[in-house]
């Protein structure tokens, strides 16, 4: 069973959705509240520790049950039953997708299981200082290598879950400037750091060119025999971990199942196991788990990441929004952002749909934002009096975790404050001042939990995954596969090469070649 392949503008569905539409497109959402005091409860769920608002949108229950019949029309719980199965619904790589078996306690696969008693006992001998470098210190300071989903993940969770910290210090290291390694590792004692290279084909130019960088600066003072002692690996090329001298022992598994920017709960976590301990990981993992199973279980019409992701598709195929706002009211997901924008545009940035056909429909959003109120005070203007349409996500906490009250309550009213502004406007009455004029009427999601814990962060990135994932089905694109990404590695050797030999033959085009002469004298 491989994923439906059906053009979502040619089902009867879009027809009527097209129709509403030109129904809709000018109605204002302070007159559907004015009408319906039940509004706000008849758009919104309650599931666990979130509660779901998405009353702040342009919809009606026409709206709702037509986007609906959209995602039943394009067959969208086939397409669910065919990824939580292990179909192999990354067709163009020939892959299946099960990152949601990463964290499956209730049927974990055996390989997955092993790993996670791995990566536990691991994390635990680098906490308790048992993990001894070459000169019997215990480690201080780990030091994550990796790029892409190798890096923004647990780079994004590690900092999201700062509070939940212990003593040992994480770093990362991404970014093929020389400049971003050098900063990192500075200041750092090589007798008490531990290094962990992430790269699934132990090929990756930014990761292995850090990795060497790192491994040559360490055998400035110690021996290659203390390698063993100081690095680590997640890959699946063995054989390549082994030439770089990291002993098999130190060598932890992936899988091609995984996806590089869903691969977090993977041993790819290991940094955040050293960061948080491996019981916050594990609460991590069974968050997300949680939200796997509202996905997989329940009815469309209840079902979070089926009505964020249909109101998206609502939002950018009808009112031609281009982007999203993500703004969470909490410091701690400062990388949140970042992080979606990895899993978001590089899932559905695609132009050609299942059936190999160029699209003629906008797929994909461009993802942005900033922690409030931060965002507030910086281009949350364009959003208010703007003329391009933005929905915004904005995500908040009941309570606080170093229980500031008075601080909370500040936040929270700003982040209320901001989506009651953008649904109802202001207006200002002096006919000669028509600058403070707000017209309102702007879409937004309020995603309101309970507390910022691991558990909660689980639920609320597989929320964000399998949201993208029902736009993808949709869209009748694959998510997962990333040609674009692979083009720009194809094209950057040929440029390296040139650069190496001051042979421009490979570069067709004039502009780069006169960009190649300014810095190859």
């Amino acid at each position: 069973m491989s994923l439906p392949k059906i053009n979502p503008t040619q089902t009867k569905a879009w027809s009527a959705l097209k129709t509403h539409f030109s129904e809709m497109k000018d109605v204002n959402m302070q007159d559907l509240f004015a009408g319906d005091t039940t509004r706000s409860k008849e758009f919104s769920i309650e599931w666990n520790d979130f509660y779901i608002d998405y009353s702040k949108n342009r919809i009606t229950d026409t709206t709702k049950s037509l986007l609906i019949d959209l995602a039943k029309e394009v067959r969208l719980e086939e397409a669910i039953e065919a990824q939580f199965k292990g179909t192999k619904i990354n067709e163009t790589e020939d892959r299946a997708v099960l990152h949601t078996a990463l964290r499956d306690f209730t049927e974990m696969k055996p390989e997955v299981k092993e790993t996670l008693q791995r990566m536990k006992l691991f994390s635990e001998a680098v906490i308790s200082g048992a993990w001894k470098g070459c000169t019997g210190k215990p480690i201080t300071d780990v030091v994550n290598i990796g790029v892409g989903g190798s890096d923004l993940g647990p780079k994004m969770v590690t900092e999201a879950l700062h509070f939940y910290k212990n003593h040992v210090n994480v770093h990362f290291v991404s970014n093929v400037d020389g400049d971003h390694v050098m900063e990192t590792i500075n200041d750092l004692n090589p007798e008490t750091t531990l290094f962990i290279v992430v790269s699934k084909s132990f090929t990756t130019l930014e990761t292995l060119t850090n990795a060497n960088t790192i491994r040559n600066w360490f055998l400035e003072k110690h021996s290659e025999v203390a390698i063993e002692d100081h690095f680590v690996a997640v890959s699946t090329n063995t054989e390549a971990v082994l030439d770089f001298g990291i002993a098999s022992k130190n060598i932890f598994p992936m899988w091609d199942w995984v996806g590089g920017r869903f691969s977090l709960w993977s041993a790819v976590g290991l940094s955040i196991c050293c960061a948080v301990g491996y019981d916050n990981f594990e609460e991590l993992l069974k968050g997300a788990h949680k939200m796997d199973t509202h996905f997989q279980s329940s009815v469309l019409d209840e079902n979070i990441p089926v009505i964020l992701a249909m109101l998206s598709i609502w939002n950018a195929n009808f009112f031609e929004a281009e982007s999203e706002a993500v703004i969470p009211y909490s410091e701690y997901l400062s990388k949140l952002v970042t992080y979606l924008q990895q899993a978001v545009m590089e899932s559905n940035g695609k132009g050609t749909d299942r059936n190999g056909n160029k699209v003629d429909y906008t797929t994909g959003t461009i993802v942005w934002g900033d922690t409030g109120t931060n965002a507030q005070h910086a281009f949350f203007q364009l959003i208010h009096q703007g003329k391009r349409l933005i929905p915004v996500d904005f995500i908040a906490f009941k309570e606080s975790l170093h229980g500031n009250k008075e601080h909370h309550r500040k936040l929270i009213s700003n982040c209320f404050a901001q989506s009651e502004s953008l649904l109802q406007g202001t207006f200002d009455k002096n006919i000669e001042n028509p600058f403070r004029q707000f017209e309102g009427n702007k879409p937004s999601n309020t995603i309101l939990i309970e507390k910022l814990t691991p558990h909660s962060l689980g639920s609320l990135l597989a929320m964000y995954e399998h949201k993208l994932f029902v736009q993808g089905v949709v869209w009748n694109i694959f998510s997962y596969d990333q040609w674009g990404v692979e083009l720009g590695k194809t094209v950057a050797k040929n440029v390296m090469e040139a650069i190496k030999t001051k042979d421009y033959s490979l570069i067709n085009n004039q502009s780069t070649k006169d960009l190649l002469s300014k810095v190859s004298k």
